[in-house]
């Protein structure tokens, strides 16, 4: 089922169109949860009262016979979390966005396709019948920065908060350098990085306005620290440097503020937009296998785990870092 920004979202639009942002309010720090104050600005004594409560989310909770599994990795638990996924429609943001969805969260996946894909429907179905989070679509344009602040201001003010966002809208463009156009620069730049900033941004003021910490991983690529042989697309490598940068310095202006925001830079995965590249350069496949450690290319459904730990109370130690999950592509 389609989720319409028209007709859902009409109040909150009505809302936030137009709206000032918000200068970021200050937050103070608790042992046992996340919460924000007005009053008092960041002190570096916090710092040491995080992990001594009993009641913290990282606590080792105690070995009684009677709780045997029940409660346990309970950082991992998402129940009552909302989050977005940019390029969340089909795909490595769809196969991310299915593992929150079954710790409980409330999951936005935002596209650019006109329809759902069917892989979406299929997962939209599941949850509601097997999982206990929600998962909806939202047509939007990632490069239209107006149409993403509505958006993400809309679905925290239909869900009074926001915990986070996946950034993984993507595109590649196989060109030499001295070949490539200015329209496919423009194009790739304005998605893989224009459109990620976007988001980023719109998800933490939001994130901010509700009081809500949280995590934002932006999807980046091996790409963005290598020059892979049997790939030649010197813009698309240098857009994923440039989201590992930016999240590097996101982390750094919003981690006092309890945001916080990783990278991930997966190997190479499985598809729609790998196989495109197979069809253009059918020997790359080979050539990839071969400098992979583990001889093969990755599944989508490989990165769940990070997605979860990344968006997670278990990553709670974590801004800043840049996870390299390639099956050894870049470690020879």
């Amino acid at each position: 089922m389609s989720f319409s920004l028209s007709q859902a979202f009409k109040p909150a639009r009505a809302r936030f169109a137009g709206a000032a942002v918000a200068a970021p309010r200050v937050l103070a720090s608790s042992s046992a949860r996340l919460y924000w104050s007005t009053k008092s600005a960041f002190s570096p004594q916090d710092i040491h009262n995080v992990s001594h409560g009993p009641d913290h989310i990282q606590s080792k909770m105690s070995s009684n016979k009677q709780l045997r599994n029940a409660n346990r990795f309970r950082e991992f638990d998402l129940e009552g979390r909302v989050f977005a996924i940019t390029g969340g429609g089909r795909g490595l943001g769809l196969s991310m966005g299915e593992a929150l969805i079954e710790a409980g969260a409330k999951v936005y996946a935002l596209d650019r396709l006109e329809t759902p894909h069917p892989d979406f429907i299929a997962a939209q179905e599941k949850s509601a019948t097997e999982y206990g989070g929600t998962l909806e679509y939202i047509r939007i344009d990632v490069r239209n920065n107006t149409e993403v602040n509505n958006t993400f201001a809309a679905i925290a003010a239909q869900n009074e908060r926001l915990d986070g966002l996946i950034a993984a809208a993507g595109i590649n463009h196989l060109q030499s350098a001295l070949e490539h156009s200015q329209q496919a620069l423009d194009n790739v730049m304005t998605i893989n990085y224009n459109g990620v900033f976007n988001s980023a941004t719109a998800a933490a003021r939001q994130m901010f306005n509700y009081q809500v910490k949280g995590s934002i991983l932006l999807v980046a690529s091996m790409s963005g620290v290598i020059a892979n042989k049997g790939m030649t697309s010197p813009v698309y490598n240098s857009s994923k440097a440039a989201v590992i940068q930016l999240a590097r310095s996101l982390a750094m202006e919003w981690g006092r503020h309890g945001i916080r925001v990783n990278s991930l830079c997966p190997g190479h995965i499985i598809t729609p937009m790998v196989e495109e590249v197979f069809q253009q350069n059918p020997a790359a496949r080979a050539t990839w296998e071969a400098e992979n450690m583990l001889g093969r290319l990755a599944m989508p459904e490989e990165f769940r785990g990070a997605a979860l730990f990344s968006l997670s109370d278990a990553s709670s130690f974590m801004t800043g870092s840049t996870m390299l999950i390639d099956g050894g592509h870049t470690a020879w």
